[in-house]
């Protein structure tokens, strides 16, 4: 399965991208930005999104909001990543269809449970 990680900074994309190799995930591309991670994700077959909330000049949410409100993408599982557990953002997520959320900073076994999550919630 591809997995797209979309991170601002280059840093945490391969801090995440060395997690899910530690779990097995090898297929794995990377975005800078939501503009760019929808570019790809409009372009290519992804099994799965992984997205920080901050980022210019599309933030995470947006790019939810943009893959939940496409018919080819909205089924795609999408996983938030945080430095901030504001409740308001959580619940604004869930509301556009985020499918598992993770703080920062987090482990390897995090990921694969959230992961697990939001792939067992699609597949229901």
């Amino acid at each position: 399965m591809k997995v797209l990680v979309v991170d601002d900074y280059n840093t945490m994309r391969r801090i995440i991208k060395n997690l899910l190799s530690q779990i097995g995930y090898t297929d794995i591309e990377e975005a800078e930005d939501g503009s760019q991670a929808l570019a790809k994700l409009r372009k290519d077959k992804f099994g799965l999104v992984i997205s920080d909330w901050n980022m210019d000049p599309m933030t995470g949410f947006e790019l939810l909001k943009e893959v939940r409100s496409d018919d080819q993408l909205k089924k795609l599982p999408f996983i938030m990543v945080t430095a901030e557990s504001k409740t308001d953002n959580v619940i604004a997520a869930k509301k556009a269809g985020v499918d598992n959320y993770i703080v920062k900073p987090f482990n390897a076994a995090t990921l694969e449970s959230k992961i697990n999550a939001a792939l067992a919630a699609k597949a229901a």
